[in-house]
């Protein structure tokens, strides 16, 4: 007997077969996210198959029978069930295979490259007994829970009520959608349910996958770690692993370390993302390079602390897992309640480093920034000009002298509102010092829109001084012990974003900022990682749950505010690159890189930068760091490679430093729509000694723009031969500053000779043009 695949759009279904009978029944499904499919009596020979599996007294999962399945049917189908033991997840271009293995345990069986057929994909493979190692120990499970004869790092460990400190998982239904795939698990004995979901997106060779632990029972269950995903790797010796890592002032240094029998973690344990490291990872077998070989990679989505486990196995299979860290960690998972994990991407690539970068770029611009496909206004903002000495005329004066040189979006940095004269006062008081501004923002405001620019202005609203009013009224609002100094990072405590009280002062206060004043941007800063991390009368009855309450915090007010006012354009800042991630930047349209703003310096930190978020995203800025030593051209090169902004002081420039400037914002005009939307190329390596860049190129292919740079080599060097990347190898292309015309596939194998110095730099337009043979 054949059954025909339909779909349910109106009401959704799940099928179960019952047991013992040859008998099909429907029943109302109550997952309701995705499209459920029914199966009738058909002669078409296409598919025969049960969409959902149910669960029995014994944990045994009932099957309808499979038939030859029609490839035809299924080609614009990206999940499938293509086994009784085996579900398919295709993208354009990448696979990835889930197992159900002894009937007990989901594996993983692929992950690379999209094959022909669905026969090319393995089932679960066997596994020959070893001594000291039972099954449970050797294969590559998808979400290994703590418990059973496994000794790797798991995904998930809990705590019964009763003590029992492991778990024992077993598959109850599965669920396939066009596009993804879902499978409900259950302990064996405990009413605890465990969900994982995959969702492939198609066109961005990407997969994400969610996690969710739901407590079904009445008793607590204490969550001591949950991550998001584990990643297996069916390897030999030689896998790399790449990451980046650095401090304030020196974020994003890349690494590609061979990994090594064990586990080597990444991790953060500031309550945000961090200077020391990004949540991601590229993995690869120690062969790829820029433009070839096979890489893996994968993101989390999460701004606070998280961690990255990458262990090498005794039998030489490397599994990496990346979630919440679960240092001080803990979740009480009340009766009922559900847990979610942060969801994480996923994808491969053999197109090198630089392929999974765009891949990652396309991803972040269509699906995470808020406003992806809009290019960035050219800000300029006040810090480094006034510091705290802000007030009307100062910030009127330097206004003008913006607007003159083409910028777009003035922004006042700290030192605006109550009482801040010092970085020892005023956090907290977010309304306008009566001091320094005795009318309000308002004629400020006025007088920056009539220059023709947007207004911008900082906050840091985590923060707050012991000398302020908020503080003095609510000293309960930080995170703190009661037996234990509050020590204070630059005069400042944190404030505890996990207390709802403490959500809606913010939400209250800065909604009131923003609808009093027409404020098109707001740059939220956040200068010190936390200590003291006591939460005394938490209403959850577990402190350490604080780690992930103070994130979600974060994300509902400033997710509010943002749906309050839709206009505004935000920019998350952590004293430089300390929040880099694609939590944030759900909210966040951009990121400040680095308080380091020495351009020499910025070209290894936006390298690093580069390789999983998107030149749009990451601001830039001409400064004064190293006047003198460092041409303004140059420095403008560097931050036009992203999102352009100016932080000098440009009451201090003469005539010539201005007319380059604006010379070079007109230029930066007519390029940054590129730069911003378009397909990005690395060029050479910034840690070597020689020329180093970075190629932009348009969706279309119709022009592009380079960007080099020569930093610093000690050493005598002829001119370089510099190869072009990313063009159409048919369509015929100009380069400025070269004689003649290529073919892209001619200035890829041909090159253009570069003879620059020491820190000298060149930006060249590249343009597509008609020429008959």
């Amino acid at each position: 007997m054949t059954f025909q695949l339909c779909f349910l759009k109106s009401q959704k279904w799940a099928l179960k077969r019952k047991r013992h009978h040859n008998l099909l029944r429907l029943r109302p499904c109550r997952f309701s996210r995705f499209v459920s499919f029914f199966l009738t009596s058909s002669k078409s020979g296409q598919i025969s198959k049960s969409r959902v599996f149910h669960q029995t007294d014994d944990f045994i999962i009932s099957f309808t029978n499979f038939q030859k399945t029609n490839e035809t049917a299924q080609a614009n189908t990206m999940a499938k069930q293509i086994s009784r033991n085996l579900w398919l997840l295709e993208s354009k271009s990448m696979a990835y295979c889930i197992g159900y293995q002894n009937d007990k345990f989901l594996v993983n069986t692929y992950f690379g490259k999209k094959l022909k057929a669905s026969c090319d994909y393995p089932e679960p493979r066997s596994y020959s007994n070893w001594a000291h190692n039972d099954l449970a120990n050797r294969i590559p499970e998808e979400f290994p829970g703590h418990g059973d004869q496994k000794y790797h790092e798991p995904c998930l460990k809990v705590t019964f009520k009763d003590g029992v400190r492991d778990t024992d998982f077993r598959l109850m239904e599965a669920q396939v959608s066009t596009n993804g795939l879902k499978f409900f698990m259950k302990d064996a004995v405990y009413p605890l349910v465990l969900v994982l979901e995959y969702e492939v997106m198609h066109d961005l060779d990407l997969i994400s996958r969610r996690i969710s632990v739901k407590n079904e029972g009445q008793e607590d269950v204490l969550i001591e770690r949950v991550l998001s995903a584990q990643w297996n790797f069916h390897s030999g010796k030689g896998d790399r692993l790449s990451y980046v890592y650095g401090k304030w002032l020196d974020e994003f240094n890349l690494r590609r370390d061979p990994l090594q029998p064990g586990v080597k973690i990444l991790e953060s344990r500031r309550l945000m993302t961090s200077h020391q490291g990004s949540p991601w990872f590229v993995y690869d077998k120690g062969n790829a390079t820029e433009d070839a070989g096979n890489v893996w990679f994968s993101a989390l989505s999460w701004s606070g602390n998280w961690k990255i486990i990458a262990e090498v196995t005794e039998f030489e299979h490397t599994k990496v897992s990346i979630g919440i860290n679960d240092w001080d960690f803990a979740w009480k998972l009340r009766g009922g309640d559900t847990f979610e994990a942060p969801f994480c991407i996923g994808g491969f690539s053999e197109n090198g480093f630089g392929g999974a970068s765009r891949i990652m770029h396309d991803f972040a611009r269509e699906k995470v920034l808020p406003r992806g496909k809009e290019v960035r206004k050219i800000l300029y903002n006040s810090w480094e000009a006034t510091f705290f000495d802000v007030d009307e005329k100062s910030q009127g004066d330097l206004a003008e002298e913006a607007a003159a040189l083409g910028i777009e979006l003035f922004v006042v940095d700290d030192g605006w509102f109550h009482g801040r004269n010092t970085d020892n006062a005023g956090l907290g008081d977010w309304w306008p010092d009566a001091k320094k501004f005795p009318n309000g923002l308002s004629p400020l405001v006025k007088r920056v829109k009539e220059l023709g620019m947007d207004f911008g202005i900082w906050v840091e609203p985590e923060m707050v001084n012991p000398n302020s009013e908020l503080y003095r009224s609510h000293p309960d609002w930080v995170y703190h012990f009661p037996t234990r100094p509050r020590r204070e990072h630059r005069n400042q405590l944190i404030l505890n974003l996990g207390r709802e009280d403490v959500q809606n002062y913010l939400l209250n206060i800065l909604d009131k900022l923003l609808s009093e004043n027409d404020i098109s941007f707001i740059k939220w800063d956040m200068n010190r990682s936390i200590s003291e991390a006591g939460w005394q009368d938490s209403p959850h009855d577990e402190a350490r749950e604080l780690w992930v309450r103070h994130t979600t915090g974060l994300y509902k007010v400033w997710g509010t505010l943002k749906q309050k006012h839709p206009k505004v354009l935000w920019q998350s800042c952590s004293g430089g690159g300390g929040r880099t991630d694609f939590g944030i930047m759900a909210i966040a349209d951009q990121v400040w890189t680095s308080d380091n703003t020495d351009a020499p310096a910025r070209v290894q930190i936006q390298e690093g930068f580069s390789q999983i978020y998107p030149a749009i995203a990451m601001e830039a800025w001409v400064t004064d760091a190293s006047h003198g030593l460092v041409p303004l051209s140059f420095r403008f090169h560097v931050s036009m490679a992203g999102n352009l902004g100016i932080g000098s002081h440009l009451l201090k420039w003469n005539q010539e430093e201005k007319n380059l400037a604006k010379e070079q914002i007109q230029l930066y005009k007519s390029i940054r729509h590129i730069i911003h939307l378009g397909d990005q190329y690395r060029i050479g390596f910034a840690s070597d000694e020689g020329i180093t860049g970075v190629q932009y190129v348009s969706k279309d292919k119709e022009e592009s723009v380079l960007f080099l740079f020569r930093v610093w080599i000690s050493r005598t060097i002829y001119p370089s031969v510099v190869l072009l990347k990313g063009l159409d190898p048919d369509s015929f292309y100009t380069v400025e500053g070269e004689t003649g015309i290529r073919s892209g596939l001619g200035w890829a194998n041909v090159g253009i000779t570069v003879d620059i110095k020491n820190l000298q730099s060149s930006v060249r337009k590249i343009k597509k043009i008609q020429r008959s043979e």
